[in-house]
């Protein structure tokens, strides 16, 4: 008998007819895209040297296509792609190296703030000292915590981490709620946020960090800690992404000043430029001022009184007024606007990523070859929304008192915090209260002198 001739591959036109349509199909698909190509090229050849991919699951190099035949008499699932997710995605964000123990810092963790405390605030303290080099001082009502501990089975690995000396439990007081006044701070002196404050104070920790309440954080930190002599009034910093992976941009204020004074944002340019320089490692951080227009006439009284102010100043570089468009250009490295304007911003961008997401899901195409599709995208999607989501951001500084402050969201979760004890350990880790004392002493020397 005459026997089939045989393509490229070396197997016959009778072996292709064989293949299941769904993984014809996949073939096709996969031979459109010319980014997947050779991928393509080396699985295909795999799969089809094992004889039978018709119903059993090819070697891993034939991943997708085994995936493919298995769910080809069913709703064929989203396929995760092993090497295209190793080329796109590169090494996860855990170094794997061991974290010296003579490296880690105390950061004091106001374990009572946040709408979910302090279950999913502890449970974020757990892993951060698995993957920072940091030790915690989680300080929290003793009957909130054994609750939480319970709830969340969190008891194994705090008795390990306390063993192992990485979490320190500190009993506090009645705490402050998410809707009371900032003043409250004052009348609480033994609430979790007032004590965290004291630990900075005291020197048993080098930064605090708390999801609660933003005023009475921010009252609490002025209290205990004070302020930096020469600043008025201190800022919370947030960092935002940028189109440039490896770039973000610092935006100072988004909350702690609803209204504020020309002088008040020439000063927040100059922490910006010192957390920039200092944590970000950006060697001269371009500095914005958030405008309407970028011409120096463009604003209201507030910027234009403070557009000659920022142009005059030699201890940084300024770029110019920044436009609503330009804040996640990469064109600044730092941006300065009220707290009023910049909380828009933030919650603004806190909702883009979930927005953006819902939009391109429901735009993908349906059907079998959308989700075959849909499948090669699931990992792009996932790193807009990391870059996106404001829980891999964690927390905000507040930069103008005298300590490392690290404010969190308000529905901080476990993600979030780890995220936000990470942004403490860099500030406290670089110096940033050295160059901070300095800039203060040279403000009272100008204020002196003038």
């Amino acid at each position: 008998m005459p026997q089939n001739p045989t393509d490229a591959t070396g197997q016959g036109s009778s072996s292709r007819r064989s293949r299941p349509k769904a993984i014809r199909r996949l073939v096709i698909w996969y031979r459109r895209n010319t980014a997947v190509t050779s991928l393509v090229g080396s699985a295909s050849a795999a799969g089809t040297a094992a004889g039978s991919m018709a119903g059993s699951v090819v070697n891993t190099a034939g991943t997708a296509a085994g995936a493919a035949g298995a769910a080809a008499n069913t709703v064929l699932q989203p396929l995760v792609f092993d090497p295209l997710r190793r080329l796109q995605q590169g090494v996860g964000g855990v170094d794997g190296e061991a974290i010296n123990d003579a490296d880690r810092l105390w950061v004091a963790v106001d374990g009572m703030g946040g709408d979910y405390a302090p279950g999913p605030i502890l449970e974020g303290c757990l892993r951060a000292v698995r993957l920072l080099p940091v030790r915690v001082k989680f300080v929290a009502e003793t009957a909130a915590i054994e609750a939480a501990v319970a709830e969340l089975e969190l008891g194994e690995d705090l008795r390990e981490a306390q063993q192992q000396g990485l979490i320190d439990l500190v009993p506090s007081g009645p705490s402050v709620g998410m809707n009371e006044e900032a003043t409250v701070v004052r009348k609480k002196r033994d609430a979790s946020i007032n004590m965290a404050m004291d630990l900075v104070k005291a020197g048993e920790a080098t930064a605090v960090y708390s999801a609660g309440n933003s005023g009475a954080v921010m009252a609490s930190a002025i209290f205990r800690l004070g302020r930096l002599k020469g600043i008025d009034r201190p800022a919370i910093g947030a960092l935002f992404p940028t189109k440039d992976p490896a770039q973000q941009v610092l935006v100072l204020d988004v909350g702690a000043n609803m209204d504020a004074k020309p002088s008040y944002l020439h000063q927040w340019a100059l922490l910006g430029n010192i957390y920039s320089r200092d944590v970000l490692q950006v060697q001269e951080p371009r500095i914005g001022l958030l405008n309407i227009g970028e011409e120096e006439c463009k604003g209201n009284d507030q910027a234009l009184k403070t557009y000659p102010l920022m142009a005059a100043e030699t201890r940084f570089r300024f770029a110019g007024n920044c436009e609503g468009r330009d804040v996640l250009s990469g064109d600044f490295d730092v941006v300065v606007c009220d707290g009023f304007t910049g909380n828009v911003l933030l919650k603004f961008l806190e909702s883009v990523g979930s927005v953006l997401l819902d939009v391109l899901k429901a735009e993908l195409p349906r059907g079998r070859r959308g989700k075959v599709g849909s499948a090669f995208l699931m990992s792009n999607l996932r790193r807009i929304k990391k870059r996106l989501d404001h829980a891999e951001h964690g927390g905000a500084l507040l930069l103008g008192v005298n300590g490392v402050c690290v404010i969190g969201h308000g529905s901080s979760k476990a993600l979030s915090v780890v995220s936000a004890l990470r942004i403490a350990h860099s500030a406290a880790n670089h110096g940033v209260m050295d160059d901070l004392h300095r800039l203060s002493e040279a403000e009272n020397e100008t204020v002196a002198c003038g």
